[in-house]
């Protein structure tokens, strides 16, 4: 009997210490009761929204009779229509402006103002740098209309200085409305990038500016030896944030410049508004704003991927 229960003993500690054996985890499924509201919500104005504009991108339909079945014909249009293909190469261009631009320029006044952190007066100077972020889009696309007005400040200046022959009508010229709008967009990111990098820079350790500065560093090679590693994970967030503003841009288009003169400005977001509301071929702009969603996506998906992994 007492070598029957010390065999009962040892099969039972045996059966506790087996690895990879323990107490199977039991669902919590009272979690997802909390998440169920936010997932209804979700469904009802993505998911949903997003699956029907799939389905009427396979029609043609003007939003009031009955819808004709084409199939991917509007997806062909989208490669072969000159004209939608030009608006997806505008949105391209606007991300040099909205994106490259700002995040060169916000590195730049990073490197700088870490050197000059007890400047008096440097917060205000942060502050005005941010402000377009908290202004509403179609107030700085207002303001900038004014500015490149054929009397408008910009021409004023440029006259004034005695450059008359520079002036002109920036955003009815179609050489220069293209660009005009994209500095509008670089003038609202650099404050968004030069935030997002002087919070990342706050957290680097101060030791490493110490040693750098030690062996003599200047400011290129501290910043390029220090502040530049230690901001990766945010210079990867001002790419996303700002290469989906420009992808997705409308209203400073919208505002500005109707996509005009001609079609130098028409963009994806704009073309996709046009067609749905002014020449009622909703199947077309869906097809358009799925093909705009699905380039968002990859874009920030490559930009994910490309982001140096965080070391423990």
């Amino acid at each position: 009997m007492a070598v029957g229960n010390r065999a009962l003993a040892r099969e039972r500690g045996g059966a506790r210490s087996a690895p990879g054996r323990g107490p199977r985890p039991r669902r919590q499924w009272k979690a997802y009761l909390y998440l169920a509201p936010a997932l209804a919500v979700l469904g009802v104005f993505l998911l949903y929204p997003l699956g029907q504009s799939v389905w009427i991108s396979f029609f043609d339909w003007n939003g009031l009779s009955l819808a004709t079945w084409v199939g991917l014909d509007n997806y062909v249009d989208i490669a072969t229509d000159p004209r939608i293909r030009a608006a997806f190469g505008h949105a391209l261009v606007l991300i040099v402006f909205f994106a490259l631009l700002p995040v060169l320029l916000g590195l730049l006044l990073t490197a700088v103002m870490g050197r000059a952190a007890r400047l008096r007066g440097l917060a205000f100077f942060r502050a005005v740098l941010f402000l377009p972020q908290v202004v509403a889009s179609v107030v700085v696309a207002t303001s900038w209309l004014a500015i490149y007005a054929p009397d408008g400040l910009l021409n004023q200046v440029l006259r004034a200085v005695g450059l008359e022959v520079a002036a002109r009508s920036w955003l009815g010229d179609f050489g220069t409305a293209l660009p005009a709008v994209g500095l509008v967009g670089s003038w609202v990111g650099t404050g968004l990038c030069l935030v997002l990098f002087l919070s990342g820079a706050a957290q680097v350790d101060r030791e490493l500016y110490e040693a750098a500065r030690l062996e003599g560093a200047g400011l290129l090679r501290e910043f390029l030896a220090v502040t530049l590693p230690g901001i990766r994970g945010q210079i990867a967030v001002a790419l996303t944030l700002t290469v989906v503003a420009a992808l997705k841009t409308f209203d400073l288009v919208y505002v500005t410049t109707r996509g005009g003169p001609g079609d130098s400005t028409t963009v994806p977001a704009y073309l996709a508004y046009e067609r749905a509301f002014q020449t009622n071929q909703v199947g077309s702009a869906c097809a358009i704003g799925i093909v705009l969603a699905l380039l968002i996506l990859l874009v920030s998906l490559v930009i994910a991927r490309v982001q140096p992994a965080e070391e423990d």
